[in-house]
This record gives C-alpha cells, structure tokens and sequence, in this order.
C-alpha cells in the first residue's frame, strides 16, 4: 500500500469510527452525521493536501490555516464555526480512543460574526392569513402544516416524521403529541386548539391523497411522506396564496411561536421547555428579541421617551 493510501486510511479510519460512534452511541440526527461527514471529510483532505498523514500528526497550526484558507474562500462566521465544532468533536473521540494524543481545535477560536436576531412574522399578520379558508385538499394541507408549526413550534426534522396518531377518526387529533427533537430526545408539546381543528379537516381529505400502506400526517401527491423540501416548498406556496409579505419558512415559524409566546408570557423557561432546548442560553435570544419589541412600546407610548420631547 503506498504512503498516500495508508495516508487516506488513517484519517477515513477516525471519521468512520466517530460516525459509528454518533450513530450507534449517542444517536445523532442523520442530518447531524451528514454533516460531520462532509466537514470533517473536507478538513481531512485539507490535511493530506499538506502532508499530514496521521492523525497525531495534525496540529494546532493546521486547524487554524485551514480556517484561514475556508476564511478566505468566503465562507462566514458560522459556517467556519460549524467547522471548527466538526473538528473538535472528531478529535474528542479521537483522544478517547488513542488515536491523537491531543485536540488540535480546542484552542482555536472561531471569528464572531455579527449576531443576527431571528425575523419573525406579526401575529396580527400571521392570523389574517391563518383565517382564510382554503379551498381544497392540498391547500387544507398546507393550512394544517402552518397551524402545526406556528402552534407547537416544531422544527422541520420534527414535523417530517410525524405519523397519524391512533384514534383520531373517533377522538380528533391529541391536544398533545409527542416529538422527536435533536440528539433523539423526545418532548411533549401542546397542540392549540385552531391547529387540532386544521388537521382534523386535513384528515377527512387526506384519504384521497395518501397510500393505503402510509402512516405519515403529511402526505404529498404521489401518496407518500412529504419530504423536507416538499414542506418547504408548500408554506412558500401557502404564504403567497394567503398574501402574507413575508418568506415563510419552518425556522420563521418557530421563531415567531418563540417570540409571541415570550411577549405574552415572560416565561423564558416554559418557551425553554416548549422549544426542546438542551440550554437556556439558546433560548435567551427571544429576551432580545423581547426587548425591542418592549423598547418601542415605550418610545411609542411615553410622553419622555422620545428625542426632543
């Protein structure tokens, strides 16, 4: 076998070992495992591109040029951040292993970018266009999948899987299901009572799309599960029928559910708990987001608040 074979076996040995390790182990996400392959993938050949043959043999230095050299090609903030968390983790396995003897990321910081806080849709604008009555089974779909979001705050990966729950032709759909979220942890979240009515009419007409043999809520036109793209694809569609100005995604649905539900309760951690976040800290955006929604109530609304007064 030659220097650049063995070269290759060694650094696709480490990243096939921690996809196992994050499949089998710690239950990762498939979008999660794809991901590690191709950055990881990307930072190895990187690697052999300068030599480096072993994994002991990647260091500080070489974490921090290929970032330099991801930098430049224009990649932004986050992405580099991704890769550099990639890294990371890769040779956290690999300590734990015996195959490095040290981690060369862990030092390495990745740049700041600046924080971008998450649009989100009025609910006044939200719920003229949630009020229009769809005219047919694929727009009854639709409407359904929006009311699900906007209610339960689910992610896409989350509403993808979902399967018709049993009883619902005698009972109606639950008041409350339960989700698959990141890391494989399960939640229950509560379901209001205008979505449990959207999916109860998508039900009485999803007969007549779904196959005999398909369990998913949400079917496309061939019968089977809507993929990710599909859900994608049908709220852009939703949103312009219904004349929301906006570009509607799952992800700005979710922020908008966060976001309302903060400024209308104040409960940081029941949003915490109804978004399935591991950390607090990452639910903390919505305070900001909170904040300026406060702080221009008050310059509205307060004889002293605004300049010149």
């Amino acid at each position: 076998m030659s220097d650049v074979g063995a070269a290759r076996d060694a650094l696709a040995a480490l990243l096939d070992d921690y996809l196992q390790y994050l499949r089998y182990e710690r239950k990762a996400a498939m979008a999660t495992q794809t991901a590690v392959a191709r950055e990881c993938g990307v930072f190895f050949e990187f690697c052999r591109a300068r030599g480096i043959e072993q994994p002991r043999a990647v260091d500080i230095h070489t974490v921090r040029a290929f970032i330099a050299t991801r930098h430049r090609d224009g990649l932004q903030p986050p992405t580099l951040r991704r890769y550099l968390s990639c890294i990371r983790g890769v040779f956290r396995h690999a300590l734990k292993t015996g195959v490095a003897l040290a981690n060369p990321a862990v030092s390495v910081r990745g740049p700041k970018g600046k924080r971008v806080l998450p649009k989100v849709i009025s609910a006044e604008a939200l719920g003229a266009a949630l009020d229009q009555t769809p005219e047919d089974g694929i727009e009854t779909r639709d409407h359904a999948m929006v009311e699900l979001f906007y209610s339960a705050g689910l992610r896409l990966a989350e509403l993808h899987q979902l399967d018709v729950p049993p009883g619902v032709a005698t009972s109606g759909f639950p008041e409350e299901i339960r989700v698959l979220g990141k890391g494989s942890k399960q939640r229950l979240v509560p379901v209001g009572s205008h979505a449990r009515k959207a999916i109860d009419r998508w039900l009485k007409d999803r007969a007549q799309f779904a196959a005999a043999d398909e369990n998913a809520l949400f079917v496309g036109a061939r019968g089977r599960r809507l993929s990710r793209v599909g859900i994608g694809n049908a709220l852009k569609q939703w949103a312009t029928r219904t004349g929301l100005p906006v570009h509607l995604h799952p992800h700005k649905l979710r922020h908008s559910f966060a976001t309302h539900l903060l400024e209308n309760s104040g409960d940081l951690r029941a949003v915490q708990e109804l978004l399935g976040h591991a950390n607090l800290a990452t639910t903390q955006i919505y305070t900001q987001l909170d904040w300026k929604h406060l702080a221009r109530i008050y310059d509205d609304a307060h004889p002293r608040a605004r300049r010149g007064g």
